[in-house]
């Protein structure tokens, strides 16, 4: 199963490094279902995971110029207060035992797992949809800076509950509100995954015990992967990609929710 989960964290990094987003989606269900942590754990490890795999992608685009500072400040911010407030205070304050129903007891790892799997749908027909973005770009613009930092707040609190990037609700906002070039956009939802996804190790609780050597083995192999997505980025047009990784999503989300509850 290890052998699996290692080249699935290579999975993560390429798809971090071609469409800026999604990859992480996949760090929770590989730590939990291959590796066999739990949860609030993975939760933990994800951030680690992911925040280091996207500084390395988000320096690659950095190089290129292809960095928004000033947007990565704006949106990132509020995203870091809340990532922080949710990690530190939020999430410890989760009872572990939520709801009975019936002789199925609703945990907080089934949660976890459960609210990652509604968010993978969630992503899944982000990624499939297919959006008129011309039209929405010729809107009023007057409200932007302040629907990124809302914006901002949620993918932080998203990100602090169950350990995922946000990449795919940061980069549609990136380029709608900030009329971002697309790559541009990938490269500055890295830059914020990074820093997100860091701070939110940082708020961990005290009790959580790490395994060091296996997070920076699958870090490796992610960041590997990130390489190879930059690379695949320069060739393909990573947005050509994402319907068909959103319905690898899609599945994915529901054989969490089965796997939690009618398969428990």
């Amino acid at each position: 199963m290890e052998i699996i989960g290692y080249l699935a964290a290579i999975l993560i990094g390429v798809v971090l490094g071609l469409i800026g987003g999604g990859g992480s989606i996949l760090t929770v269900p590989l730590l939990v279902y291959l590796f066999g942590i739990n949860p609030v754990t993975a939760t933990s490890y994800s951030l680690f995971i992911v925040g280091l795999t996207s500084t390395v992608g988000s320096i690659h685009y950095f190089r290129m110029g292809l960095v928004n500072i000033k947007t990565a400040f704006l949106f990132g911010i509020p995203s870091i207060i809340a990532v922080f407030i949710t990690r530190a205070y939020i999430l410890p304050a989760i009872p572990y035992e939520l709801i009975t129903i019936g002789t199925f007891i609703v945990t907080k790892d089934i949660f976890l797992m459960l609210l990652f799997a509604m968010l993978m749908i969630g992503a899944s027909y982000n990624m499939i949809k297919k959006s008129n973005i011309n039209s929405i770009l010729d809107e009023n613009q007057k409200w932007a800076n302040l629907k990124i930092a809302l914006k901002g707040i949620m993918v932080g609190t998203i990100t602090g509950l169950v350990g995922a990037g946000g990449g795919f609700l940061i980069i549609p906002a990136l380029v709608l509100l900030r009329k971002l070039p697309m790559k541009e956009a990938v490269g500055t939802s890295l830059l914020i995954i990074a820093s997100n996804s860091l701070i939110g190790f940082l708020g961990k609780s005290k009790e959580i015990v790490l395994d060091w050597n296996l997070l920076f083995m699958i870090a490796v192999f992610a960041i590997f992967g990130i390489f190879i997505g930059t690379f695949i980025s320069k060739k393909i047009d990573g947005a050509k990609l994402k319907p068909a990784f959103g319905w690898f999503i899609l599945f994915m989300g529901v054989y969490i929710i089965l796997k939690e509850t009618i398969l428990k």
